[in-house]
């Protein structure tokens, strides 16, 4: 007997249409909620992963105290806390800091001034954004020192130095800046200084020791040691005669442009490395029994703590707060050097100075 679809029959099959379309659609719903949730986690773990990763920087050094805000922000996981994977290179010179950062090997890098550094930056392969060591009135950074020979000889006061020797690693480094300027606090024209080129700090000690120079510029953890054996004598600490900013923090132009937040918040890291540096070294407030260790990882890691630890409290330099840079005297070191023909005419210090991170030094 054929079927015949009654009334009844066609309402069951109406409600059971309904409720499958119903379902259709509560089950369309969940499924792009589903997506939407999916996606939004996964955009979540990606970000949550880049945080942990970290962004690549690289940063160019050297084994010197005067790095340590930068060992001190990796040791501490401030630069993990800003979220930046820092990779650190090490050099036995400022000049290889510079080609480093002028190159594209690195990000970052700090170091002394010297004019071949002053050279790349003209030509706009780095920028100046903050400021390393200086040296300060009151503040035992570099001193000045004579040969017991020379001494003995009537090397007694700066304004004697007309004629005689200076040691230092080459023209063009701070050592021939300082000297410079030194000369020029007591009257002395730099010209009539002997200039002796000895590539290396080891040479130098070396030459003033024996008398084969008169005299030399040397950082306080040298110079203090020597004087201590009585292997020379003590003229002056250059920051009573000739205060100057000694070094810097420099990016390269291409990470300021397509990385500026990156810049920001490697500047906010470095900012609390010397907040603990100053605390240790320039404050004297204890911190250094927990400082000294960080840096030593990285300076005169080759020794045991007890003897590297008054080496690395004699070589911590003077660091302004904040890493503010003294602008003004970097303009007159550009001026210095170009007076000597090791600075390119063509180099001005607005134009390789980057104040947007980091304010400059007010006077």
């Amino acid at each position: 007997m054929p079927f015949k679809m009654t009334q009844h029959h066609l309402g069951v099959a109406q409600v059971r249409r309904h409720m499958q379309l119903t379902n259709l659609k509560l089950w369309s719903a969940f499924k792009s909620r589903i997506c939407v949730g999916v996606m939004a986690a996964g955009m979540l773990l990606l970000g949550t992963g880049a945080t942990l990763a970290g962004d690549a920087v690289t940063v160019a050094a050297l084994r010197f105290v005067s790095s340590g805000p930068i060992f001190i922000a990796k040791e501490k996981g401030y630069f993990a806390a800003e979220g930046l994977d820092v990779t650190l290179k090490f050099f036995d010179a400022a000049q290889p800091v510079a080609v480093a950062i002028a190159s594209g090997d690195t990000d970052f890098g700090a170091t002394g001034f010297t004019a071949g550094l002053f050279n790349i930056a003209g030509k706009g392969a780095l920028k100046i954004i903050g400021a390393q060591f200086s040296e300060v009135r009151g503040y035992q950074g570099s001193a000045f020192l004579v040969s017991n020979k020379a001494f003995a000889a009537g090397l007694t006061e700066l304004d004697k130095l007309e004629g005689r020797t200076f040691g230092l690693t080459q023209t063009g480094s701070s050592f021939h800046y300082m000297i410079g300027r030194m000369a020029g606090a007591a009257g002395i024209d730099i010209s009539t200084v002997s200039l002796k080129p000895l590539q290396t700090v080891g040479n130098v000690i070396g030459a003033l020791k024996t008398g084969q120079i008169d005299s030399a510029i040397l950082p306080s953890f040298i110079a203090r040691p020597l004087i201590a054996a009585g292997d020379a004598k003590l003229i002056a600490w250059v920051g009573d005669v000739a205060p100057y900013q000694g070094g810097g923090l420099f990016a390269a132009p291409k990470t300021i442009e397509k990385r500026r937040a990156v810049v920001e918040r490697f500047v906010r890291a470095y900012q609390r490395g010397i907040a603990d540096y100053r605390a240790a070294f320039i404050d004297k407030s204890g911190a250094d029994a927990e400082i000294i260790p960080l840096i030593h990882k990285y300076v005169y890691a080759d020794q045991d703590a007890a003897t590297a630890s008054p080496k690395i409290r004699d070589g911590a330099l003077y660091i302004a707060a904040d890493g503010r840079l003294d602008g003004q005297d970097v303009a007159l070191q550009i001026e210095w050097y170009q007076e000597q023909g090791l600075v390119d005419k063509t180099v001005e210090a607005p134009l390789i100075l980057d104040f947007s991170f980091i304010p400059a030094l007010q006077p």
